[in-house]
């Protein structure tokens, strides 16, 4: 009797280490193509997470997975949302969780997008809806430390490719992207230079960024602004009546003679000076051109048709560019002959 209990216990015991081995080793796929999507909620117990794994057919055992994971108790499971596209072991599946590998979608913020093209960005992408998005960009509270005028996120949104989950929020998304324009900034800040205002240089660099799509001509056209900031000359900015219609929720996607009399504080044709703060989030390359702008005699510029820009020393040089622009232009269009009509100048065709 004894020596038949000790031989069911071994087989007992191997047959258990076998069906283990099996349930540890052996790969696993229980759904259907093309994948699942597993929440492991924040506190969840090596249990919980097993109960979750074996309901959505990621593993094979729950016991097993329980098991293993007390095996591994060095090891602790991160809340997040993970996706299961193919068969895999239980090892591979505890390893994913346990270093928090959680599914991710690529959101791309291209330069000199303002907060509300960034919102309606995410919201197309599916990641929140426009409202939560600019709920918290609205709240400068991230950034008072280092911009303590900022009067929200704008400028301070950097543009960059970033990985979030497809459950973000607005707060989360913000978070992530004023932590990436604080990586920017400390690169941007020459040691030994005098303290500035951070707020104001953002500011400058949000025009400069929406001005030129020429990175070259960024430091130069920093320097005519600051050039006629230092004479008190107002700035002329179109993008920034764009803005401010786009704060008023008015802006139809065109700018008119018009609207370059809408009253705000933001309108650069009817105020001197800069505006109250960022009209967009600029790049690297408009925050150094800001940051350090190109000494210049140049007091204007006018779009050359070509991407660039015809600068200018006086005001009756700067019209006769304005009126080259417009030559350029009429050719250009007679060239297209019943094609689509040539783009817009829009902030740069306007004499000052």
């Amino acid at each position: 009797m004894r020596r038949a209990f000790w031989v069911i216990l071994i087989l007992a015991l191997l047959g258990a280490g076998a069906w283990f081995g099996v349930a540890w080793r052996l790969p696993y796929q229980g759904f259907s193509p093309p994948g699942v999507y597993v929440d492991i909620p924040h506190g969840a117990s090596n249990r919980t997470v097993a109960r979750l794994l074996k309901e959505n057919g990621v593993i094979r055992s729950r016991i097993a997975f329980e098991v293993l994971a007390r095996f591994r108790h060095h090891l602790r499971l991160k809340a997040g949302e993970y996706y299961f596209d193919h068969a895999e072991t239980q090892s591979e599946v505890l390893d994913t969780i346990a270093n928090g590998r959680v599914y991710t979608v690529q959101l791309v913020i291209p330069e000199g997008f303002d907060m509300f093209a960034i919102a309606d960005l995410a919201a197309r992408e599916g990641f929140l809806t426009r409202e939560d998005f600019l709920a918290a960009a609205r709240d400068p509270s991230p950034i008072l430390d280092l911009a303590p005028g900022a009067p929200d996120l704008e400028g301070f949104l950097a543009p960059a490719t970033y990985e979030f989950p497809r459950h973000v929020t607005g707060a989360e998304m913000t978070q992530a992207m004023v932590k990436r324009f604080r990586q920017i900034w400390a690169t941007v800040v020459e040691p030994g230079a005098p303290p500035q205002d951070v707020t104001e240089v953002v500011t400058l660099a949000s025009l400069v960024e929406r001005e030129t799509p020429q990175p070259s001509e960024r430091p130069l056209i920093a320097g005519v602004f600051t050039n006629r900031l230092q004479r008190r000359m107002p700035l002329e900015c179109d993008p920034t009546v764009i803005y401010a219609l786009e704060l008023a929720g008015r802006y139809g996607g065109t700018l008119e003679a018009a609207d370059l009399r809408f009253a705000s504080p933001y309108n650069t044709y009817l105020n001197k000076g800069l505006p109250p703060g960022p009209i967009a989030n600029p790049g690297e390359a408009s925050l150094r051109a800001a940051f350090a702008p190109q000494k210049t005699d140049y007091l204007y510029f006018v779009a050359n048709t070509q991407g660039g820009h015809f600068f200018s020393k006086t005001l009756a040089e700067h019209n006769r560019n304005v009126a080259r622009y417009r030559r350029l232009r009429e050719e250009q269009e007679k060239k297209q002959s019943g094609d689509a009509p040539a783009e817009k100048s829009g902030t740069r065709g306007r004499p000052s």
